[in-house]
């Protein structure tokens, strides 16, 4: 599975599920139908390409993506707080005339461990101006990008149950079990906002295990009264 997940929220906004000859990179190719302008989309390093960038950025989302360590950046114009502008290049384009312009930041984490090159951090966005948009607030930014891992752990260890595996017997089963916990896990998150609204709270000081425990409260003490 490959997903679109919201921030803020942790709301599953999209997804695609395919089998394990489906790469993820293909996979993402068709979340695009999913963003729009006013939208800034992250993404980990292994999904840097021209083909991807271009999918995205012809929906009007700007993009926020870290670049792989092996992969070239060079300095086309130097700016003021320390990024530069480069150009982007497909694997195909072996004459490097059809290239995509992005703005590169490159910094390092206090925090990463004696290994010095865990700590080295390359990220490349469409979010060219520095003075709107300076570098330190596109790094601190990026950092929330890993809340993903937090939905992913509530799909599949607390929602689904740990170790408990998947009960279809077909793939069609599978994938429509699938949409159930995403659809389910949707529903509890919208409950999370709306309640972290009405508290005036930021949505992730609401508890998704205690969210889940009340909801499965309700729906067993009430036979009938949830609607498949």
């Amino acid at each position: 599975m490959a997903a679109l997940v919201e921030v803020g929220s942790h709301a599953v906004l999209d997804a695609e599920l395919a089998g394990c000859r489906t790469g993820e990179v293909t996979l993402v190719g068709r979340l695009p139908r999913s963003c729009s302008t006013g939208q800034l989309i992250m993404a980990d390093r292994e999904f840097l390409g021209v083909p991807l960038w271009r999918a995205f950025t012809a929906t009007g989302a700007d993009l926020l993506w870290r670049v792989p360590a092996n992969r070239i950046m060079p300095v086309r114009t130097p700016l003021r707080d320390g990024s530069w502008l480069s150009d982007i290049h497909a694997g195909t384009d072996r004459a490097k005339r059809d290239p995509v312009q992005g703005r590169v930041l490159a910094y390092q984490l206090k925090d990463a461990g004696p290994a010095a090159a865990a700590g080295d951090y390359r990220l490349v966005t469409t979010l060219l101006d520095p003075r709107r948009y300076p570098a330190r607030q596109l790094a601190a930014l990026y950092r929330e990008r890993w809340e993903t891992e937090a939905v992913f752990a509530e799909l599949k260890t607390y929602q689904r149950g740990a170790k408990v595996v998947l009960s279809s017997k077909t793939p069609d089963g599978v994938l429509q079990q699938i949409w159930a916990h995403l659809l389910v896990h949707h529903a509890l998150r919208e409950l999370m906002v709306r309640t972290a609204a009405t508290r005036k709270l930021d949505p992730g000081r609401i508890s998704f295990t205690d969210t889940l425990c009340s909801a499965r409260r309700s729906v067993t003490a009430t036979p009938g009264g949830f609607s498949p």
